[in-house]
């Protein structure tokens, strides 16, 4: 098997491991390398897939370029195929995951007849049919275990309704222009989440943007 990189130990302090990231603390900068770690059910696995971290790094830095017209990002600079450097940002402790279609936990939701994170649905629907127009379905961002799914009001509670509405705002002009743009290219995208933080008091994008780690793509 090709090399697999699982892990980095470079000569800066390291602020995280993440599932798939680590994250260097360079003051008010982060550089953040994208390793071929995968994870399943918040566990990640002993094996990685070789590449892996260098796809997610340059699909997410180029949806960062195609994007930042709408909103400002943490990208500073690709380093190398696996690696940015990226401003300091707040994280937002909330997963912003916006549907074009209903699949998977929404589906399970709509089905049983419940609101999905608050959204009532029109009836009649079927599993993985296009939504009326896209829809956010918000979840807790969890440190440990899994994340919580919850409403545009326990957002608006959680970080305030202007920075919320905000937010939600962004996340659907970049959901309904990638999606436009995958779409000529014969790709769906049914639903993908999106997480911001604050750097002096300004809204960014950070993490990683319209990748299959954090993405479902159709064919």
């Amino acid at each position: 098997m090709e090399n697999v990189v699982l892990e980095t130990n470079l000569e800066y302090p390291l602020l995280k491991r993440g599932k798939v990231r680590d994250v260097y603390d360079l003051d008010d900068k982060l550089l953040i390398v994208s390793t071929d770690r995968i994870s399943a059910f918040d566990v990640v696995l002993p094996s990685g897939i070789p590449h892996k971290g260098q796809a997610l790094n340059l699909l997410s830095a180029y949806w960062f370029r195609e994007t930042e017209n709408i909103v400002p990002n943490h990208l500073l600079e690709v380093v190398d195929s696996r690696t940015i450097l990226a401003k300091k940002a707040v994280p937002i402790k909330v997963e912003f995951v916006v549907r074009g279609y209903l699949y998977g936990s929404a589906w399970e939701k709509y089905r049983k007849g419940e609101p999905v994170c608050g959204v009532n649905l029109p009836p009649g629907l079927r599993r993985a049919e296009k939504l009326p127009q896209p829809i956010l379905t918000p979840t807790t961002k969890a440190d440990v275990g899994h994340d919580i799914a919850i409403t545009k009001n326990d957002v608006a509670k959680m970080i305030g309704a202007d920075l919320a509405e905000k937010i939600e705002e962004y996340s659907l002009k970049i959901y309904e222009a990638a999606s436009k743009k995958a779409e000529k290219n014969g790709i769906i995208i049914a639903d993908t989440k999106f997480e911001f933080g604050l750097c002096d008091g300004e809204v960014l994008l950070i993490d990683e943007v319209l990748t299959p780690d954090s993405s479902r793509f159709w064919p």
